[in-house]
């Protein structure tokens, strides 16, 4: 979504005039999500900064949410990361994608699945929650098993709060959607990618996390809490496949967002 879009950051003149506008009708907000890609990139004192401007500026305020990449985890120390906490800072979202560090590199993803699990393990420990999102299907027919068991190992080590599961749609216009055209990339069936988020939530093994696949690029809506849902979840995921209802030779046509 954002081939399109040229990395910048927005200058402390125009946070400000975007905090005024922003702010001046909602100053009962309790609720800020800090748009928009990896705005954990930012430096720690123009967060900080940020922060304290949303305090000031919305007294009802009880946290603040942002996207974050590993490496912009990793590039502040536990002592900043606690500071932006006190600051009310509380979920970072992760797209982590596959714990499959190969097909984090055919994909370029630019980071690995172990400095990742390390950045979000570092957050977690200074009091951030950690919302982690991964991407069926994105390891293709030749990959969907060592997908599935090395995402499955990089959350088990995570113990992320929340975990969402999205499926990989390849879109037009991107590489992977002429990869798939030329025959690079063969993708998973629609009933492949449910074997496969069965075989993911099987290796699980989570102490409080809340689950959810219920994005509109899902095949099949499904939330819990696991552990504690998990053999109900596996037996969806049993009487689904046992239906013989699903595609075993194609994916699902796009969604109609698409």
């Amino acid at each position: 979504m954002y081939r399109r879009v040229r990395f910048r950051r927005l200058s402390p003149p125009e946070i400000t005039r975007l905090l005024d506008v922003e702010t001046r009708h909602a100053r009962g907000a309790r609720r800020v999500f800090l748009a928009d890609g990896d705005a954990m990139r930012r430096p720690f004192d123009e967060l900080r900064w940020i922060l304290e401007e949303l305090g000031k500026r919305l007294p009802d305020l009880a946290r603040v949410n942002l996207y974050a990449t590993g490496s912009a985890i990793a590039a502040k120390t536990d002592a900043e990361l606690r500071a932006l906490r006190e600051l009310k800072l509380q979920t970072l979202y992760l797209g982590l994608e596959s714990g499959d560090d190969e097909t984090l590199r055919r994909v370029r993803k630019g980071e690995d699945a172990a400095g990742m699990v390390e950045a979000g393990r570092r957050a977690q420990d200074c009091g951030l929650k950690l919302s982690v999102m991964v991407l069926l299907g994105l390891g293709g027919l030749e990959r969907t098993r060592e997908h599935a068991d090395a995402t499955a190992d990089a959350l088990n080590c995570l113990q992320p709060r929340l975990l969402s599961a999205l499926r990989v749609v390849p879109v037009p216009g991107t590489e992977l959607h002429d990869d798939v055209r030329a025959g690079r990339f063969s993708e998973v069936s629609e009933r492949g990618v449910v074997e496969e988020l069965r075989r993911l939530i099987a290796r699980l093994e989570l102490t409080n996390t809340i689950f959810r696949a219920n994005h509109a690029s899902n095949i099949v809506p499904l939330e819990g809490r696991l552990p504690r849902d998990k053999p109900a979840l596996l037996a969806q995921f049993d009487a689904i496949l046992a239906a013989g209802l699903l595609d075993a030779n194609s994916p699902v046509p796009q969604p109609l967002w698409l």
